[in-house]
């Protein structure tokens, strides 16, 4: 066995129903001016409402940052943690998905009376430096895993995406908490889900840092995911699925925190940053492709998942049979939950291909972790493919 480090968020609340005690939760941790980061979609779908009067009744003064973008640019992060360092935030909560969550990491950090660095100063890995306020994640899609990353993206400039990696960014507890993904569209719950899937698979065959730890997880995950995306999507009242489903992006958000995510994400982020893909949508539209460049080396890997993600329809056969049935149903996930399955049904401009595999090349953070060495060349190559 390799040497190897895990680390992850110091708890995790697992519970139906539990953000309704969010205000009780911080008042337990000293504070009591509390800064809520989300987006517009969460106030417009009035998710708040029932987390907003636990904070009176537990005598905490909260605001709500609710302008957080999609791919959030710079100015957004600045403009929360002015907000935090105005109110003299005492702890702060991201309540969203992985957008909300990744700037309120980023507001922890730069809104502590003694922060020392400006945002420009935390990029790259392990630049950030203490100390940061109190963090609580609450995620509302099953998707990121971001409530157990020490990752931020932020999108600097038009469209170049830049990532904090810090162990600082780790929350003090994740909130898992079904009844407010309730409400999701199928097709966010599609697109998050298979996010989660794809952290998983890609945790489980990261070439540099896997794991018996984040193999463990990354398993379950991909178990727990592959067993409830189809009731989720096509039954969104169903709880118990919701909060499977939950907890699957969670694990596979722990497995890929110490077990590096790789060419599926590199060649995903240009298509957000050129096309605002979202996020999840961006990663299983080049998915299966990904998959069939990297079966080469991966394809033993492949097949140990292959029982996992297809379950009782996992034909028999030998590893090369196990993860070709394994790819084709990594194919097959998207059309199944009423995705689309091609870049140009998403607007990507044929002639915008070679600018973006020159763009996913820049990924190198990710694609040092792929199985298969990625050139140019064959960036260009998977992106024809899932054109």
């Amino acid at each position: 066995m390799q040497p190897f480090s895990f680390a992850t968020t110091a708890q995790l609340l697992c519970e139906s129903a539990s953000a309704a005690r969010l205000g009780e939760l911080c008042r337990e941790r000293g504070a009591s001016r509390v800064l809520i980061v989300t987006d517009p979609g969460i106030t417009r779908l009035n998710l708040l409402d029932g987390v907003l009067p636990g904070f009176a009744r537990a005598g905490v003064a909260v605001q709500v940052f609710d302008q957080v973008l999609a791919d959030p640019p710079e100015a957004v992060v600045l403009d929360a943690a002015g907000q935090a360092r105005a109110m003299a935030a005492q702890l702060i909560v991201g309540f969203g998905g992985g957008s909300s969550m990744d700037v309120a990491k980023l507001v922890a950090l730069l809104a502590h009376p003694q922060a020392a660095q400006g945002l420009a100063e935390l990029f790259g890995v392990g630049n950030a430096r203490g100390p940061r306020l109190p963090l609580i994640q609450v995620p509302t899609t099953a998707g990121t895993g971001s409530e157990v990353t020490p990752i931020a993206i932020v999108t600097t400039g038009e469209t170049r995406k830049l990532g904090v990696v810090s162990p600082l960014l780790l929350p003090d507890l994740a909130l898992l908490d079904a009844d407010l993904t309730l409400g999701l569209p199928a097709a966010v719950s599609a697109a998050t889900g298979i996010d989660a899937m794809v952290h998983a698979i890609e945790a489980y065959t990261s070439k540099l840092k896997k794991n018996p730890l984040s193999d463990l997880l990354a398993r379950e995950a991909l178990r727990l995911l592959a067993a409830n995306l189809d009731r989720v999507v096509h039954n969104g009242a169903d709880r118990e699925a919701r909060q499977a489903m939950l907890l699957g992006a969670c694990l596979a958000g722990q497995a890929f925190a110490n077990a590096p995510v790789a060419a599926v994400h590199a060649l995903a982020y240009p298509l957000g940053g050129h096309f605002h893909i979202p996020h999840g949508l961006s990663n299983a539209l080049v998915l299966p492709h990904v998959a069939r460049f990297n079966a080469a080396a991966a394809s033993a890997l492949y097949a140990e998942l292959a029982p996992l993600l297809l379950g009782e329809r996992l034909r028999g056969g030998d590893s090369a049979s196990l993860a070709a049935q394994f790819i084709d149903e990594l194919a097959q996930l998207s059309p199944r939950c009423g995705l689309p399955t091609r870049l140009r049904d998403v607007g990507v401009a044929q002639a915008m291909l070679p600018r973006l595999a020159a763009d996913a090349l820049q990924q190198q953070r990710l694609l040092v972790n792929n199985p298969r060495e990625v050139s140019e060349a064959d960036a260009l190559a998977i992106y024809r493919a899932a054109y």
